[in-house]
């Protein structure tokens, strides 16, 4: 094809994309047009040439991982997905912003073919694509073989002036510059404008000296010139050892002849007029809306063609590595296929009644016996490996191959160092963290989660929410789960941070009352689909006698010791409280008081179950209920009459006397339910 036709082809395949973007957001009379128009050329450019993907097959395995974090942009995505041949018609690009299309507002993971995960708030699509280029690398690491690069593929972004702002971004670019994540490439939309004005109003720095100190490879070009662009991505695929940067400079809204480079375009319709010259200014046909070239069409589809060979060509990879590895491919498949190999819990440990042990040790004695037999079971802590005791000694630290640190700090959990390791020191960088996993997850083919205390799930909790909303299979581990805390005070003494987390939708939250509850509750995590929070506890719990229950951690609540006959009372505890909870029923029982001790670890797993279960375990109707937690009592009105809780932050001290002093005793127990009784 001659080079004049393909300039004339390249044009109007961009302008589709502009003309198309623009279109759905004035028919919706909201969106975001300036960063599909200013962002066209790059996103062509990406999407035609070097984008592996197969638009029949979304779940491919070893496709690109594309990410727009610059998710108000939302239309360039659903552009590029419906012109190159994705299961998104038409009809659902007229349907922007509209209930019950596929096309909201911002792009949610799964929504529509081809979104691999859910951005909006900015910096979350930035911090995702960093857990997403860590799955990959181990992925690659653990299974390829001379010769067989049977995982091998990039995780592209485009990001925006805003998502270089946020927080987050900086702690996940961080991260992926210490760990040499040579295949994550970002294009970073640089128009300078943000929502409110100018972005030189609010940003100065040198972004491509800032991402150079952070460990990444950086090249600028002119994000509006295709050329400029492939010599970004040439020069970014040729860096192996570091994350690139391809800092593109463009015009926001680019094409709209009165209102290019102006904040107008980034949060607001063009609006009638200016559409109209818009397709004036570009020779665009003003009727019909939503016009697509077929020549353009043809050329973009052209992508389904390609997709479909890239496929079968990794399939025949695939099945000469299975011939040849057959174990390896097994586990491989078992883990892209999230299954678990049979017994793989059959080492986990149980524990003798009266023992004490906290549920955070034996969160980690559970750990050390599953996974060996889960080997995709991938993450770490906020820097807190010596009090959440999640590392997994002898599988490794996960870090660039190249990277060396003090002798004494190298291979001290042992194991392989490099991308095969499976200890991911996230640095003290939490919600980076809590993004990365949800990144892990999207990605597939991991099962990984990240730890740190409960107090600390408020500086990661964006990325807990948008793992609900999306329904990853994340998993954050929180240990240090009340007042109990003691001597570190109230800065580190949560209250209401396990009921705020109870109040997201789709999070299941567990808060086991002992070890062996703990055991259980890892068992429901890995087999459960959506994100899970395991809260769990700093200081010792005797281990819960259960020879009476009836029912298990995995209904939610369970009676752990019934009373003779219907019982004048309900005692529901949770977590290290359900021993107050025991305690106090002995006492009542010394008063003729006849009282059930229901354990209730999972609000979400006890809502799941049904009326006739959740009667039987709460009582009959009349039946008194206290609840004992040692956190805000907000929202136990659900269950129960009166509550045992705290509703003030805590105090510095021991943390037994901390709990003493805050009425977390047996005999307080037992004073709320004598009232509730009319016996006091």
């Amino acid at each position: 094809m001659a080079v004049a036709t393909d300039r004339k082809l390249e044009a109007l395949s961009i302008d589709t994309i502009k003309m198309l973007s623009v279109d759905a957001v004035q028919k919706a009379n909201s969106g975001h047009p300036g960063l599909p128009m200013g962002a066209a050329a790059m996103a062509y450019v990406l999407w035609t040439e070097y984008l592996k993907h197969n638009p029949k097959n979304d779940e491919w395995f070893d496709r690109d991982r594309f990410v727009l974090s610059a998710g108000h942009g939302s239309m360039l995505l659903y552009s590029l997905l419906y012109l190159t041949g994705y299961n998104l018609p038409l009809e659902e690009i007229k349907n922007f912003r509209q209930i019950g299309s596929m096309t909201p507002g911002h792009p949610e993971a799964r929504h529509a073919p081809g979104i691999d995960v859910t951005t909006g708030p900015l910096g979350a699509g930035f911090s995702s694509g960093v857990g997403m280029a860590i799955a990959e690398a181990y992925l690659a690491a653990r299974y390829n073989r001379p010769g067989h690069d049977i995982i091998d593929h990039y995780t592209y972004a485009i990001v925006s002036d805003g998502d270089i702002m946020e927080g987050v971004s900086m702690e996940a670019a961080a991260l992926a510059g210490h760990l040499g994540l040579g295949k994550l490439i970002y294009l970073y939309d640089e128009n300078m404008i943000t929502l409110a004005g100018s972005a030189n109003v609010s940003m100065s720095e040198d972004v491509a000296a800032h991402f150079q100190a952070l460990g990444w490879h950086t090249v600028s070009v002119d994000g509006l010139d295709t050329d400029e662009v492939r010599r970004g991505l040439n020069e970014a695929r040729s860096v192996v050892d570091k994350p690139s940067l391809i800092i593109c400079r463009t015009i926001i809204g680019f094409g709209a002849p009165n209102k290019e480079n102006t904040f107008a375009v980034h949060g607001s319709p063009l609006g009638p007029d200016e559409v109209a010259a818009t397709k004036e200014a570009l020779g665009w046909p003003a009727e019909p809306a939503f016009y697509v070239p077929e020549e353009a069409l043809t050329h973009f589809r052209e992508a389904v063609k390609r997709g479909a060979h890239a496929e079968a060509e990794w399939q025949a990879k695939w099945d000469a590595y299975q011939a040849e590895y057959p174990d390896e491919g097994a586990e491989l498949k078992r883990a892209i296929d999230r299954e678990l190999q049979d017994g793989w819990d059959s080492d986990v440990p149980t524990w003798q009644a009266g023992e004490k042990v906290s549920t955070r040790k034996a969160g980690g004695a559970v750990i050390s016996a599953f996974f060996p037999k889960v080997p995709t079971f991938i993450g770490g802590s906020a820097d807190l490996d010596p009090s959440t005791l999640t590392a997994m000694k002898g599988a490794g630290d996960f870090e660039d191959p190249n990277f060396q640190p003090h002798e004494k700090v190298q291979g001290a959990l042992g194991g392989p160092w490099g991308h095969d390791g499976r200890n991911i020191h996230f640095g003290i960088r939490e919600h980076a963290m809590g993004s990365a996993v949800n990144g892990m997850a999207a990605h597939g083919g991991i099962w990984p989660f990240g730890a740190t205390f409960l107090v600390f799930s408020d500086y990661m909790r964006p990325a807990i929410r948008l793992s609900a909303l999306s329904e990853y299979k994340s998993t954050f581990v929180f240990t240090h789960d009340s007042i109990a805390v003691g001597e570190d005070g109230p800065t580190h003494e949560p209250i209401e941070q396990i009921m705020s987390l109870r109040l997201i939708p789709k999070m299941t939250v567990i808060r086991p009352g002992d070890a062996n509850e703990t055991a259980d509750a890892w068992r429901v995590t890995l087999q459960h689909h959506g994100p899970t929070c395991l809260v769990l506890s700093r200081q010792d719990l005797p281990v819960l006698d259960t020879s009476g229950a009836k029912g298990s951690l995995a209904n939610g609540a369970y009676i752990l010791r019934d009373s003779d006959g219907e019982p004048d009372i309900v005692l529901i505890g949770t977590g290290s409280e359900v021993q107050l909870a025991v305690g106090a029923a002995d006492e009542l029982a010394k008063q003729g008081v006849k009282a059930r001790v229901v354990s209730m670890p999972s609000w979400e797993l006890f809502d799941e179950q049904s009326d006739e279960y959740r009667q039987s375990v709460l009582g009959g109707n009349g039946v008194r209920r206290v609840s004992v937690e040692a956190g805000t009592t907000i929202g136990w009105q659900k269950y129960a009459d009166s509550s045992v809780g705290i509703d003030r932050f805590g105090a510095s001290g021991p943390g037994g006397k901390v709990l003493e002093y805050f009425g977390f005793t047996v005999a307080n127990v037992v004073e709320h339910a004598q009232k509730l009784l009319g016996k006091k």
